[in-house]
């Protein structure tokens, strides 16, 4: 299966089961760019805001991963703050055919809910973390979010 007829398969399943929290939408001109819309989750510093996700999708695609950043300014351990690259397993070494851009977003999601602050690409966030000022985090967290992440 090409990277191409994959990507179409899975166009066709998102406008049968489409989720409010994700929007994926293809570039018109070019069905290996996508954009992601993702909610931050509740009960998160996240919480409120849309965040945007460029994807890049490889043609060996789905034999390996797309390249995923966050578009939007996201002050988060696991997120480096320039580029918006992300560190998560099935980005790199842990994918499988078996994820979609929908479950990779979902991924993602959770990863907002859960970070790891042991593998930081943003520093400060992981070391407020790491010293256990999950006070001082949230509220830079949630100053990004409501500065940056504006609600759909």
């Amino acid at each position: 299966m090409t990277a191409r007829t994959r990507l179409v398969k899975e166009l066709k399943e998102l406008s049968r089961s489409g989720s409010d929290d994700i929007i994926l939408e293809p570039d018109d001109s070019n069905i290996h760019k996508w954009k992601a819309y993702v909610k931050g989750p509740n009960g998160t510093p996240y919480q409120g805001g849309v965040f945007q996700l460029n994807i890049r999708v490889p043609d060996q695609y789905p034999l390996v991963p797309p390249a995923v950043q966050y578009h939007t300014k996201i002050f988060h351990p696991n997120v480096h703050f320039k580029t918006g690259e992300i560190c998560l397993d099935i980005l790199k070494n842990a994918w499988s055919p078996a994820w979609t851009l929908q479950s990779t977003c979902q991924a993602i999601v959770a990863l907002m809910s859960d970070a790891a602050p042991d593998s930081p690409l943003n520093c400060d966030a992981g070391n407020l973390l790491r010293a256990g000022d999950v006070r001082g985090y949230n509220a830079l967290a949630h100053m990004y979010t409501a500065e940056h992440a504006t609600p759909m």
